[in-house]
């Protein structure tokens, strides 16, 4: 089983709101991604709009042709409607507050569970994939079964921060996290701070990933690289370790 690739485009919107104006084209950045290998588009509107807008979401579905996937909080009302009208091939579920910069934990899949319970019924009612965004604990993954969930996002921030230290160490919680998703019937989706340094040993090392979602390294890797050298660069980490494994 080949690990998708998802770019995540968010930043490229920040390029652009930074000066106003359609410089970079976030639609044709969309396109191009995926006409460079990537195998789907992942954005995360927030409600202040600072990076991706919601019009922008609405403008980039008709033209995706690989996998959309759209972030964010099923608090937010707006975000609902939003996900409802687009039916993007999948709904990732992120608990983020209002003015957060970037995300920083899972659900509490244990606490939340009727709530998350009521809004994957939401989403899968209308024909969208439902990921909940988790942190590598295995009583979280496994409650996350009882949400209806389809899947699961582990967040990877703290495998990326000790990556350099001990990469065993730091991967050992996301085994078990990933163990355990298959053992309860839940696909398995991984995102945040993962680079062309740790991701290969991360998808070499974890058992049922489906996919990765990656956006601000890979964003500033194409700075230097430029944006298909990088897709490929980022593709090539993936399939190389894949293959040897």
């Amino acid at each position: 089983m080949s690990v998708k690739l998802s770019v995540n485009i968010n930043k490229i919107a920040t390029l652009r709101n930074s000066r106003g104006g359609n410089n970079p084209n976030v639609l044709q950045v969309a396109v191009d991604c995926q006409r460079f290998g990537a195998d789907g588009i992942t954005v995360h509107p927030r409600p202040d709009e600072r990076h991706i807008r919601y019009a922008d979401v609405r403008d980039i579905a008709p033209i995706i042709t690989t996998e959309f996937n759209i972030e964010g909080n099923p608090r937010e009302d707006k975000f609902v409607e939003l996900v409802l009208d687009v039916k993007p091939t999948q709904v990732t579920l992120v608990p983020d507050d209002p003015g957060q910069l970037t995300s920083n934990h899972g659900w509490d899949t244990i606490k939340e569970k009727n709530y998350l319970r009521s809004m994957a019924e939401v989403f899968r009612n209308a024909g969208i994939r439902v990921s909940i965004f988790t942190d590598p604990v295995e009583r979280i993954v496994a409650a996350a079964a009882d949400t209806g969930t389809d899947r699961v996002e582990l967040y990877t921030e703290d495998y990326a921060r000790h990556y350099a230290q001990d990469r065993e160490h730091a991967i050992a919680a996301y085994v078990v996290a990933a163990q355990t998703a298959a053992a309860h019937g839940l696909g398995l989706n991984a995102g945040h701070d993962l680079d062309r340094d740790n991701l290969g040993y991360f998808a070499t090392h974890i058992p049922g990933l489906q996919e990765v979602s990656i956006g601000h390294a890979l964003i500033a890797d194409a700075l230097y690289y430029g944006l298909e050298n990088t897709i490929q660069m980022y593709r090539r980490a993936l399939h190389q370790f894949m293959s040897n494994r």
